[in-house]
């Protein structure tokens, strides 16, 4: 009579380390990635003392720049409907400007032919400065030349929600500038 065990299959022993590298890489792995999805799933709402800042009247959407905190939103009568996500604004010597202005031009596409750079998703407010989006990391860098720089993920999802004419309210003043 043969002697057999109920154990695991002979297939399973031989690659048990194969099978404990595996579980210790979807541990780590999840580990790791989870608190970013989560971070990302948490909502931080405008406070009371930003929404005094940037007042929606009606149906029409205003974009809220608080430079203070590097962020923006989209304020449609007193509800948020975008954001708020994380900004940069301008650097030392081309600051932001401040003030209540209205999107006059936008360009899906556009392409600056003063910094010779993409400007995807640009929503021109003041003289030459834009909402857009910008490839790499916004935490990088001192800060853009006087533009409002979103995620170009960000930047596409506000796309839809302004058109031209829409208010764009910017106020505060960019950390260290």
């Amino acid at each position: 009579m043969e002697n057999r065990s109920f154990g695991a299959p002979r297939w399973l022993r031989r690659g048990s380390a194969l099978a404990a590298v595996l579980a210790f890489l979807v541990t780590a792995l999840g580990a790791v990635f989870a608190p970013a999805a989560q971070a990302q799933a948490r909502v931080v709402y405008p406070t009371a003392a930003e929404r005094q800042h940037c007042r929606a009247d009606g149906s029409r959407p205003v974009v809220c720049v608080d430079q203070n905190a590097q962020r923006l939103w989209v304020m449609r009568g007193t509800s948020v409907v975008f954001g708020p996500v994380t900004v940069r604004t301008g650097r030392h010597g081309h600051l932001t400007r401040t003030g209540k202005f209205h999107i006059y031009w936008r360009h899906q596409h556009h392409w600056s032919s003063i910094y010779n750079a993409p400007m995807p998703f640009a929503q021109f407010f003041s003289g030459g400065e834009a909402l857009h989006g910008v490839y790499g990391d916004l935490g990088k860098g001192p800060g853009s030349y006087g533009c409002v720089n979103l995620t170009v993920r960000d930047a596409a999802r506000l796309w839809p929600l302004t058109r031209k004419g829409t208010w764009v309210e910017v106020w505060g003043h960019r950390p260290g500038s």
